[in-house]
């Protein structure tokens, strides 16, 4: 009877000779170079068409990849400066509220030994 043992020892029989066999063909020059040259093609291919969109996009009014990533690019430092702008704000009205509570301080009148006068109220 067919076991799942002996399926998988058969299995693990042809991945080992496949994997050899694969490895060997990658390897040869007469493989690489013509893979190499359709790769070359294809990236030509695809530049070329990701060319014709973006003028298509653009034809139609649409933002091209570029135009995003650019407002991406400007969004970015914006949101940034904001960051930055908000962290100074931040520590400039906390030295405010630090010299006004100083202030305070070295403005409250000393109490004098002195009795007030009583107030005359009939």
């Amino acid at each position: 009877m067919f076991t799942w043992d002996s399926w998988k020892k058969g299995f693990d029989i042809w991945e080992e000779q496949t994997a050899q066999l694969v490895e060997t063909m990658m390897r040869s020059p007469a493989v690489l170079g013509p893979a190499g040259t359709v790769m070359g093609q294809a990236m030509k291919l695809k530049a070329e068409n990701d060319k014709r969109m973006a003028t298509a996009w653009g034809n139609v009014g649409l933002p091209t990849r570029r135009d995003q990533e650019r407002t991406l690019y400007a969004l970015n430092q914006l949101q940034s400066t904001l960051i930055d702008l908000q962290e100074q704000l931040t520590e400039a009205r906390a030295e405010i509220a630090a010299l006004k509570t100083a202030q305070v301080v070295t403005d409250v009148p000393r109490a004098s030994k002195t009795k007030p006068a009583p107030t005359s109220e009939a």
